[in-house]
């Protein structure tokens, strides 16, 4: 009877096992298979983040070389603008001097002479004036042109920095 029953329980053992096995490499195999999905799911949507960091990327670059260019035509126009003013403030300057020359010479054909001078520096100084008014309208326009694309330099980079803190933000719950 203890034979029987020492059989019975060594069989009974070994049965209970082997049919349990299967049952645990079953479970076994479908969490393997829920993590190399649940993998390739986090692989996608990090190559996916990858993709628009380098998108981001490229649109910041470019919009750089927009900014810097703005920056050039902004110094351009104010070079203009002080060359033209000093063009202007040289024919006031002129028209001055003249003025005083005229008001000293007592010689009539002289005194012709120099108003015929004032008479073309004074035209000379209306020219430049326009011209430096034209210009100042000019370094205004390229002054908002660069104040737009530095705004849109900013944006980029905020979505960047955004972007750098969600891959941070993933990247620790990944580690989790």
């Amino acid at each position: 009877m203890r034979a029987f029953f020492l059989t019975l329980v060594v069989f009974g053992i070994a049965a209970a096992t082997f049919g349990q096995a299967p049952s645990s490499d079953a479970q076994t195999l479908q969490a393997l298979l829920t993590e190399v999905r649940e993998l390739r799911q986090d692989l996608r949507s990090s190559l996916a983040r990858i993709q628009r960091g380098q998108i981001l990327l490229s649109r910041l670059q470019t919009q750089q070389a927009a900014v810097t260019r703005a920056l050039e035509r902004l110094n351009d126009a104010r070079s203009k603008l002080a060359d033209a003013q000093a063009q202007q403030n040289h024919s006031a300057a002129n028209i001055k001097r003249l003025e005083d020359a005229l008001s000293a010479e007592e010689n009539l054909a002289q005194q012709k002479q120099l108003r015929d001078m004032i008479s073309h520096s004074k035209s000379e100084l209306e020219d430049w004036v326009g011209l430096a008014q034209q210009r100042q309208a000019t370094e205004i326009g390229t002054e908002q042109e660069l104040r737009t694309e530095r705004d849109k330099l900013n944006m980029l980079e905020t979505q960047l920095d955004e972007l750098v803190r969600n891959l941070g933000n993933t990247s620790e719950q990944s580690a989790r």
